[in-house]
């Protein structure tokens, strides 16, 4: 299994939206992905900080969705509300 953590900066006073795009666009989206484990976002609401943790069966489902678009898409329907281009890795997940 594998995951794709994706670090953001957004503007404080976006932070709300930012996780309601989340919460009803980006994650239903993923969910249509073939691989896709799940989902969870963490943020911190005093520096508007974020970590979205997604969860992948194998290195290969991960790697379409950003082949095919999908990655940038999601992307693109929170750049509005980020102060700093986000920060994207890929880790093998070791223990479930």
């Amino acid at each position: 299994m594998y995951a794709r953590i994706v670090t953001v900066e957004a503007n404080v006073d976006k932070l709300e939206e930012l996780i309601a795009i989340y919460r009803d666009s980006i994650v239903p989206a993923a969910r249509q992905q073939k691989g896709f484990m799940g989902a969870r976002l963490f943020t911190n609401p005093v520096t508007g900080k974020g970590v979205s943790v997604t969860r992948w069966q194998s290195k290969e489902d991960l790697e379409a969705g950003e082949a095919s678009g999908y990655y940038q898409e999601q992307i693109a329907k929170i750049a509005p509300m980020l102060t700093a281009p986000p920060a994207r890795e890929i880790f093998d997940i070791s223990v479930d």
